[in-house]
């Protein structure tokens, strides 16, 4: 079956993807990310994605990056959960729809690897998602294989992100660029 991977950064993608090609999926990318600030690093994350898209073979779509839609979405609610949540709503929702129009049976998301995410709250909004655009979501606990992505993406001289990325959570970790 083919499944649309929203791919939030090259080092979150490591392990997923692999899991999913040994479960049998043909697995496409999609490298959309609004919240991503500021413009310098969504171009940072981007350049470590197609390089290792390269070095997998991966197939990788980019759509337009437009932070607008995240500043947008989010105007009324800047504080956590809420802001995640629209955050990971506005992302699955895009990448469902896209998968729906382009032929593909399911679709999942590289932020199921992270420790720092909700999964149950990514679940959620995932499976109600799947409900409204008519493609199956694979939900799967990528966590176990986060410490070993990391440290693969760190021999692989790719750029790791010191923060989830939006400039709320820039300026929660105290981290990043300016």
């Amino acid at each position: 079956m083919k499944l649309l991977l929203h791919t939030c950064c090259a080092p979150c993608l490591i392990y997923p993807l692999n899991r999913l090609k040994k479960s049998g999926y043909e697995v496409t990318c999609f490298f959309f990310n609004p919240n991503i600030y500021p413009s310098l690093e969504y171009q940072d994350r981007r350049k470590a994605l197609i390089e290792y898209s390269t070095h997998c073979d991966a197939q990788v779509f980019y759509p337009e990056y437009m932070p607008s839609e995240f500043s947008e979405a989010i105007i009324e609610h800047l504080s956590k959960p809420s802001r995640c949540e629209i955050c990971w709503t506005i992302r699955l929702k895009r990448t469902a729809n896209f998968a729906r129009m382009n032929g593909f049976g399911a679709f999942s998301t590289t932020l199921l690897v992270s420790p720092y995410q909700d999964h149950e709250a990514l679940k959620r909004i995932g499976y109600e998602i799947a409900a409204k655009e008519g493609v199956f979501f694979r939900y799967e606990d990528f966590r176990p294989g986060f410490r070993k992505a990391q440290a693969e993406a760190k021999s692989l001289g790719l750029y790791r992100q010191k923060y989830c990325g939006c400039k709320y959570s820039q300026e929660e970790s105290g981290k990043g660029k300016s």
